[in-house]
């Protein structure tokens, strides 16, 4: 069943009944599980260098198993061009950050406004990075032998889109849905399929209609624990029943918060499909909450197994070797005196072990956050009018990588 979301009416262009089709996802879990865990011990013995060529063979491995009326897509892109993209990147941001902490040293009565003015930059280049990422990942993408392709200005994306936030701080996030709706109308207008334009079509009001209570659930806390510090506030004789009265409230009113976050993110994405358009293509979704939820919650679950695993085998493997020194005679002053004149060791076996737990959970982050939404998002898209794609004419050239690049540095890299 698809739910049509307001902005996504039937076509009244094209005669009929709109030819409607599913995307398909046939990759293997066991495939990818490989994929990524091979991928994991390539990142541990090039100092994590290989995550560049990883993150490529993952796309490579979701957009080929992914088919319309099908036809696979193709990802083109290389992980040297990712590298050189990388480096390109810190080229451009350590003169930057070196500048600015020469600049702090100088005027260290502004130490504590130092770090103001530094995330402002990296929140607002951040954003230009988001955007030349996007058209780095689009020029990468072929269907039908003719690739996406994408234009515009990352500045003028990333002015936008900051004006915007600092208006969704303005009114607690409320401002969000046409931050949402005007972002992605300058993205889709200069985003093409070979010589055929993309567009966006959804209105801020359906997505605010529709995401208003999450608001509330989020918002109710938050104005209750400020009512309970405001109580506090009172007299010794009036302040202690209506502050703990509205804390205790404030807790209770809380205990869904941590579940909003799927809901919201179904609610966006379905909001966003339903105001794509390329020509007389568009898409629905019927994308549910609690799929997302779900999803979460077995990451949770697993991601803790995984890591205690991880942690547990490490702490046996250093068991064994104190044990194996000392032949079964160590005492915790022996010990403790071995690790005290061999700092580094010590040093370097926590690191070993601080990556072992980080990259078996990266697995397992890669298999439910990259795998699993990819595949429940694509499963849950129903495509019209794929038959206008026929006549498409290639048009538009590849990307350079150095947005992918920047993003990655700033680690404000989309999938």
């Amino acid at each position: 069943m698809t739910i049509v979301l307001p902005g996504a009416p039937a076509d009244p262009q094209l005669p009929g009944k709109p030819t409607a089709m599913g995307l398909r996802f046939d990759g293997g879990e066991g495939d990818f599980v490989r994929l990524a865990a091979r991928g994991a011990l390539l990142q541990f013995v090039t100092f994590g260098f290989y995550r560049f060529w990883l993150n490529t063979e993952v796309r490579r491995h979701l957009w080929t198993h992914t088919s319309l009326d099908g036809d696979h897509l193709e990802y083109t892109g290389s992980g040297r061009e990712l590298l050189v993209g990388f480096l390109f990147a810190l080229a451009i941001l350590v003169p930057i950050y070196l500048i600015y902490f020469l600049i702090g040293v100088e005027v260290e009565r502004f130490q504590a406004f130092g770090s103001v003015p530094l995330g402002l930059f990296t929140l607002f280049f951040g954003q230009f990075a988001i955007y030349r990422a996007r058209r780095y990942r689009l020029t990468r993408t072929v269907w039908r032998g003719v690739r996406f392709w994408m234009q515009g200005s990352g500045w003028a994306y990333a002015v936008r889109s900051f004006g915007w936030l600092l208006l969704v701080i303005a009114t607690l996030g409320l401002a969000w849905p046409w931050r949402a709706a005007s972002l992605e109308r300058y993205k889709m207008r200069h985003t093409f399929y070979g010589d055929l334009g993309g567009a966006f079509s959804a209105r801020p009001w359906a997505f605010f209609r529709r995401g208003v209570w999450l608001w509330l659930l989020a918002a109710t806390p938050v104005l209750l624990f400020i009512a309970a510090g405001m109580a506090y506030g009172m007299s010794e004789q009036e302040r202690s029943q209506p502050a703990m009265a509205l804390a205790i409230a404030g807790g209770v009113m809380s205990l869904p918060v941590p579940f909003i976050w799927p809901w919201f993110r179904a609610l966006e994405w379905r909001w966003w499909a339903s105001g794509v358009r390329f020509g007389d293509i568009f898409l629905e979704s019927d994308l549910r909450g609690a799929q997302i939820l779900k999803l979460y919650l077995k990451f949770a679950i697993i991601a803790s197994i995984v890591s205690g695993g991880a942690a547990g085998l490490m702490f046996g493997v250093g068991a064994v070797i104190v044990e194996r020194i000392f032949n079964g005679k160590a005492d915790f002053d022996s010990i403790g005196a071995i690790f005290e004149s061999n700092q580094i060791l010590l040093v370097a076996g926590s690191l070993v072990g601080y990556l072992v737990v980080g990259l078996s959970v990266g697995v397992v982050q890669r298999y439910f956050f990259q795998r699993e939404m990819w595949t429940i998002v694509t499963r849950s898209l129903t495509i019209h009018h794929v038959e206008s794609a026929e006549g498409v004419a290639a048009r538009g050239e590849a990307a350079n990588a150095i947005g992918e690049g920047l993003a990655d540095s700033l680690d404000v890299a989309g999938f």
